[in-house]
């Protein structure tokens, strides 16, 4: 689905401001002949949990997936403040110039995941997390 699609919850139920800021990226990217997907935004709590439950059978462990999957209590999907940008060539773009949309990647392991920092404009992204072990935000 595209940032523009309101019909699905990913994207309606996304923080307004976030979705603001991605719709006039995904605009001015759109003259770049690049279009951005929502691959996940918005989450409920039950589909971040069946994530979770996924990625520490994938992983092996609850530690391992931590480092790609957060709890439904700690995760900034489930407060509709993240979103996870489909295409390389969109991530690509937003890493370039998101930073002017307050749009920023957050964790070096996974490219795709942006969240909205508001002094990003003036101050650039902050520097990112290794992944989401290492940010606050999440710890368990």
């Amino acid at each position: 689905m595209t940032v523009f699609n309101n019909a699905f919850p990913a994207v309606a139920r996304l923080d307004q401001r976030l979705l603001a800021a991605l719709r006039q990226a995904a605009t001015d990217a759109a003259g770049d002949g690049i279009k951005f997907y929502v691959n996940s935004g918005w989450r409920s709590p039950a589909y971040q949990n069946q994530l979770l439950r996924e990625a520490v059978s994938k992983y092996g462990s609850e530690e391992e997936a931590a480092r790609w999957v957060a709890t439904a209590s700690t995760s900034l999907h489930v407060k509709g403040k993240a979103v996870d940008i489909g295409h390389p060539d969109a991530a690509k773009w937003l890493s370039e110039h998101g930073a002017r949309y307050g749009l920023c990647q957050i964790y070096r392991n996974e490219s795709w995941h942006y969240e909205l920092r508001a002094n990003a404009s003036d101050r650039g992204c902050p520097p990112m997390y290794a992944d989401p072990t290492q940010d606050p935000r999440t710890r368990r």
